[in-house]
């Protein structure tokens, strides 16, 4: 969708934080990026705590099937979904964060972290073993428990 004048419009909430998120990476760069993270990461930590009074059990497992009942099945694919591991590969960023860059993907990622954090447990990790905001052709995460 355009606005008449060759300007896309963003199509959801989601893309159109994207474009705020770009706007200040690309006007400040490197040194917007804690805060993008910080920001991010209070959102995230919001609607975990959300939706953790909202489901049965706070699993990852339960999470994470909450988590992924908004996604598009054509774009994101869950890899594996157990109490301990959680594995999604995209093919598009919500952001449209594609070719900007790992640390702005990184930055921008601390919402959905934190999301985890406050429904599942504060020692969850994250790890972004691809991403399309680096150039890779999917992205590959992957949330983690401790082993007890």
């Amino acid at each position: 969708m355009n606005d008449g004048k060759g300007n896309h419009l963003p199509k959801n909430p989601i893309e159109a934080q994207g474009y705020l998120i770009k706007a200040v990476y690309e006007r400040f760069g490197d040194e917007a990026l804690p805060i993008i993270a910080d920001v991010l990461a209070k959102q995230g930590c919001s609607l975990g705590l959300r939706i953790k009074t909202k489901l049965p059990d706070n699993r990852l497992s339960t999470v994470a099937a909450a988590f992924t009942k908004s996604f598009d099945p054509n774009l994101v694919k869950v890899i594996s979904v157990s109490d301990e591991e959680f594995q999604i590969q995209g093919t598009k960023c919500p952001f449209g964060l594609e070719n900007t860059s790992r640390e702005l993907c990184e930055a921008v990622m601390a919402i959905d972290h934190a999301y985890f954090r406050a429904a599942v447990s504060d020692s969850i990790s994250l790890e972004i073993k691809q991403t399309v905001a680096a150039g890779d052709a999917f992205c590959d995460t992957i949330y983690t428990l401790p082993r007890p």
